[in-house]
């Protein structure tokens, strides 16, 4: 494991503790790479981490559509029967998610969640990967 895995880590297990009814933090590059995780089996991961490129790309395509606006996705909110789904832009090419239980307080996950991206926005940038990094 990187340092940089290891320190996002316990970033990411805080922002869980820090507000009731998370369930799952994952950080991921644009492409769907798992990069940090807490609360999630791995497979589990990287399956919400797959799921989450798909829709920050649907989430570009509707903001190119606002004429004010620069096409890029902020932050994607789901509720769903049992909870909420939560996707936010965090630097460069990188973005967090967080799965949650109905009874989150979403004002709460809101603020911790930009919190977090604020602080550590720097390390969550993912660097796009050239060819010989994807063979």
């Amino acid at each position: 494991m990187s340092q940089l895995q290891t320190n996002m880590d316990w970033m990411l297990k805080d922002l869980a503790e820090s507000v009731p009814q998370t369930r799952h933090v994952i950080v991921l590059s644009a492409d769907g790479l798992r990069m940090a995780q807490y609360g999630a089996q791995t497979d589990t991961a990287d399956r919400l981490a797959a799921a989450c490129a798909g829709l920050q790309s649907l989430a570009g395509a509707v903001a190119s559509e606002l004429p004010n606006g620069d096409g890029r996705m902020r932050l994607v909110v789901i509720e769903m029967d049992g909870g909420f789904f939560y996707l936010m832009a965090a630097g460069a090419g990188a973005y967090l998610a967080v799965l949650a239980d109905e009874g989150v307080d979403a004002g709460l996950m809101g603020q911790r969640m930009r919190d977090l991206v604020a602080r550590i926005g720097e390390h969550l940038s993912s660097p796009p990967r050239s060819d010989r990094q994807t063979a």
